[in-house]
């Protein structure tokens, strides 16, 4: 009798939890669908053929004659190959540079002790709250003065390191447990040492998030290589495709097919590196 009674009581709590659920998962999807219709519009864009009007009243989401059309002029009437070479160059140097240069500076600021610690990440930090237009004047004459205008260094050395990935890092360093460094100094590590085979283990999932940040930071950006670049055979994705709806009169299927070629590296980029974010940041430093 008291179990069927609390079964009783327990059943309208369950149906409430159940519909709470439930409605969490329709929103949840009434998000999702919202955020990959664009996407789903712009591939579905870029497979019509060349005879369909893409401007159908009502609009048709599917393609009514599928054709890769787009895409072969993409890469045939266009230096679509160069835009993607000077972006993949630029991200990867810059995402290469991130890591060590913010690594390396993380490092003594989570773990030494020396004068001036607190002010030196204090000055740091504050600089995440300045906005990139602020210096972009001043890095621009810095940039001619030093005779890097029209390089693509001019668009690496910039990235080099960021506030954002120093305090990332120093956070992620700090977790680290005291006792595997001891271990490390007692084998003979010195510092750098201590700092490559201890906390670049144990930092791996901080140090994949801060690549992915950097890598789509540097990959979409448009701002600082339209005031750097001149010539378009070093222009980036973002800039090649600006320079491609302006050249082809708006084809909007070939400007549809440059913004998926751009968006899936990005993708590839994600899918590839999520399995390696994990949760346990000691975890891979007693493993490795």
């Amino acid at each position: 009798m008291g179990a069927s009674t609390t079964a009783a009581r327990r059943s309208p709590l369950a149906r409430r939890s159940s519909l709470a659920a439930a409605l969490q998962l329709a929103l949840l999807l009434l998000v999702a669908l919202a955020m990959l219709v664009p996407l789903l519009w712009l591939v579905s864009t870029s497979l019509k053929g060349p005879a369909e009007d893409i401007f159908t009243s009502p609009p048709a989401l599917l393609p009514a004659e599928p054709s890769l059309e787009a895409y072969r002029r993409l890469f045939a009437d266009s230096p679509m190959a160069t835009y993607l070479r000077n972006s993949a160059i630029v991200s990867g140097l810059a995402v290469f540079a991130n890591l060590t240069f913010c690594s390396l500076a993380a490092y003594p600021l989570a773990r030494m002790r020396f004068a001036g610690r607190g002010l030196v990440l204090a000055l740091v930090v504050a600089t995440i709250l300045i906005p990139f237009q602020v210096v972009m004047i001043p890095l621009y004459l810095l940039m001619v003065q030093i005779g890097l205008r029209n390089t693509l260094w001019a668009l690496i050395i910039p990235q080099a390191a960021t506030a954002f990935g120093i305090f990332l890092l120093r956070q992620s360093f700090l977790g680290v447990p005291v006792e595997l460094e001891e271990a490390a100094r007692c084998d003979g590590c010195t510092p750098v040492g201590e700092w490559w085979n201890v906390m670049i283990p144990a930092a791996r999932a901080d140090l994949i998030t801060l690549a992915m940040f950097v890598f789509i930071g540097t990959w979409s950006d448009f701002l600082w290589p339209l005031v750097i670049l001149d010539e378009p055979e070093l222009y980036t994705l973002p800039l090649g495709l600006q320079q491609l709806a302006s050249s082809f009169s708006l084809d909007w299927r070939l400007v549809a097919a440059g913004a998926v070629v751009s968006i899936l590296p990005v993708l590839a980029l994600f899918i590839g590196l999520q399995r390696y974010i994990l949760p346990s940041a000691s975890g891979d430093a007693v493993k490795g």
